[in-house]
């Protein structure tokens, strides 16, 4: 495998950035609240300064803001929170975040330069705490993107497989559906995916969600709409307050030319978990019903929203909102 920018192991599924696990500031940062997240961990680093929970907070809102210009800063936390407390599960997740989105926006040679730390910290992790799932998929996503070289490859990810299903079978099976969609079996993967009872762990519905929203998203990507429209519908079902299934079949309806039917979809996506990523699609679906003033306001959203859009994605909305005004 070619050392790319796939080689991280942040390649989230849809949203911007993993998350580590629960904590004190979790519920306000999943509704978006983020002043209030701030002036909230401002007050307790004031008291506390080494409280794990508004450290990993802090790192948290940085990656969500998108700028690359405060990355830097974001490490200082999430050192200083290992070194206070460096039993913490968390912070030790929370680095790995931090590192792997500055080898993301720092290209191929900055990627190469940080995955040992990257993959060290979610190792760490994991061995603090054993059930700590998000950094178990973290470094799946490692060891399945990075080139063998440094650290990666598939035997690596069944080594992890075998080592999970020891802790919980749930978790297990999980990460074997993403060894399966890494190896091209979107069937085998779809079926292992959907076997597992998360109900009790919602720290496994989210593993369970992101990896039906990446076999959609690879369903679409190889133009197998029905089957990509299977699974987003049984994702609206699964997880109706999430924006996965919303926004996925309103993407598959979007890239066939349907965009009478996919914008309620987007919109319903929209007001679940508003990103640039649904802006950019409602526009394109404006773009195709011929309404340039609604296609130009969406496409200026996704612009300007944060966390941004890729780089290639960002280029052409610019091309579209000058094609647009001219």
């Amino acid at each position: 495998m070619k050392p790319q920018l796939t080689l991280l192991p942040l390649i989230a599924t849809f949203l911007a950035c993993n998350i580590a696990s629960a904590h004190e500031y979790d519920a306000l940062l999943k509704a978006k609240k983020y002043a209030e997240v701030e002036k909230a961990v401002a007050a307790k680093l004031s008291i506390e300064p080494n409280n794990p929970d508004a450290l990993i907070a802090k790192t948290e809102l940085i990656l969500t803001e998108g700028k690359e210009s405060r990355l830097d800063e974001a490490s200082k936390y999430a050192e200083q929170c290992i070194n206070a407390n460096p039993k913490n599960s968390e912070c030790h997740e929370a680095l790995g975040n931090v590192l792997g989105t500055k080898a993301q926006k720092g290209g191929v040679m900055s990627a190469i330069s940080y995955v040992g730390k990257i993959r060290d910290s979610f190792k760490k992790a994991i061995e603090l705490d054993p059930n700590n799932f998000s950094a178990r998929n973290s470094l799946m996503q490692f060891y399945l993107q990075a080139p063998s070289f440094v650290g990666g490859g598939t035997g690596k990810a069944k080594d992890l497989v075998v080592e999970t299903i020891k802790f919980s079978p749930a978790a297990g099976a999980l990460l074997q559906a993403s060894l399966d969609l890494q190896d091209g079996n979107v069937e085998r993967a779809t079926s292992a995916a959907l076997a597992v009872n998360t109900s009790n762990s919602d720290a496994l519905a989210r593993q369970q969600r992101n990896i039906l929203a990446s076999i959609g998203h690879t369903q679409i990507n190889e133009k197998k709409f029905a089957e990509a429209e299977k699974i987003f519908r049984e994702l609206t079902q699964r997880f109706p307050d999430a924006v996965h299934g919303y926004f996925g079949l309103g993407k598959s309806l979007q890239e066939q030319g349907k965009a009478k039917e996919a914008i309620p979809l987007l919109e319903k996506a929209m007001t679940i978990d508003a990103s640039a990523s649904v802006f950019y699609r409602l526009g394109k679906a404006w773009q195709m019903l011929g309404d340039k003033v609604k296609a130009l306001a969406a496409f200026e959203k996704a612009l300007n929203f944060k966390p941004e859009l890729p780089k290639k994605t960002k280029s052409e909305v610019e091309d579209l909102i000058k094609s647009l005004k001219s």
